[in-house]
């Protein structure tokens, strides 16, 4: 009796491969474990963007209905100047915050939550040596805070521009000034700086985001008073009883009197008395004068700012990095 061999199984196919990844090793590492931060930030500097692009067409339309650029700034209609400055700073106060989310959300649980779950251990017991991850975690956290902010704040400053004179009123006490230029990425720079050092000490997240909020809350309210300091105010001098001094599009800083020799006095000087004239006349008061910061001061301003702020960034990073050295992550 013949027996007859079994059918061969059918041989499976082999399996396709799969598409290589576009990111290899700590840059796919990076990408997978704050792969929550990269959509977040790209969702904001995509929408924000065209919110402000939008923001931009619809006041241009309201603002040539007016007739502006024919009419000066000065004579167009003040609720539509109000209007448009109020549209412009509140964006800009909004903006002004992203720094303040990125040193606690980003900066400071970088290597604090890593710590705690013990990624940290985990990556440097493996081929990769401790200082070239820390190092690409580092340049991670900042070029994020860096592309967000700078392009928001590109997008932002060409719709500042757009508006001219009109979006000129108090630059520098509104969102405008932290919010455009070298100013949005230098102060991210820096918070995130704080919050990355303030997370490698407490090696905590949650109180080092905590820690965090408060001392770059202390930081950016005392760049706030500070920045006065920045630039020497212009002066404005004018007679007594002359024309007040032409103010809508400059920043005043302060009013005086003052005397024709440059001698000034507190503006309430001989305000209150029954004989301005004549309390003025034996102090030699004959002018009225105006400091002031021009807008052609800002960006000078402003890189002055953004210097301060990213050599304090310089100095966190370096201090962390020879930390790093020597201490246990």
């Amino acid at each position: 009796m013949t027996t007859s061999s079994p059918a061969p199984a059918a041989t499976r196919p082999a399996a396709a491969p799969g598409r290589p990844r576009r990111l290899r090793g700590l840059a796919w590492l990076l990408a997978r474990r704050h792969r929550t931060a990269l959509v977040l930030c790209a969702a904001a500097t995509v929408l924000g963007s065209a919110w402000m692009l939008y923001q931009r067409a619809v006041m241009l339309d309201v603002l040539h209905a007016a007739h502006w650029p024919a009419v000066p700034g000065d004579s167009i209609d003040p609720l539509v100047r109000n209007r448009a400055a109020e549209e412009l700073n509140s964006f800009g106060n909004a903006l002004a915050y992203l720094p303040l989310l990125f040193g606690v959300f980003l900066g400071a649980p970088l290597i604090a939550a890593d710590r705690e779950e013990g990624t940290a251990r985990l990556v440097t017991t493996q081929s990769v040596p401790r200082g070239r991850w820390l190092r690409w975690k580092l340049g991670f956290a900042l070029a994020l805070a860096a592309v967000t902010t700078g392009v928001l704040g590109l997008v932002y400053g060409w719709w500042w521009r757009s508006a001219g004179p009109l979006a000129a009123a108090d630059w520098l006490n509104g969102g405008l000034f932290a919010s455009s230029g070298p100013v949005l990425v230098a102060t991210a720079l820096f918070t995130t700086s704080l919050g990355i050092a303030v997370g490698a000490l407490l090696r905590r997240a949650v109180p080092a985001m905590a820690l965090t909020f408060l001392l770059s809350g202390m930081a950016l309210f005392a760049c706030d008073v500070l920045k006065d300091g920045l630039a020497t105010p212009r002066r404005l001098v004018t007679p007594i009883g002359g024309p007040p001094p032409r103010t809508w599009d400059v920043v005043q800083v302060d009013q005086w009197v003052g005397t024709a020799s440059g001698r000034l006095y507190g503006w309430s000087t001989c305000v209150h008395d029954a004989s301005p004239d004549s309390c003025r006349a034996p102090l030699g008061i004959v002018n009225q004068v105006a400091e002031y910061f021009g807008q052609d001061q800002m960006a000078g301003m402003q890189w002055t700012a953004a210097g301060i702020l990213l050599g304090l960034a310089a100095v966190l990073v370096g201090a962390f990095l020879g930390w790093s050295r020597k201490g246990a992550l």
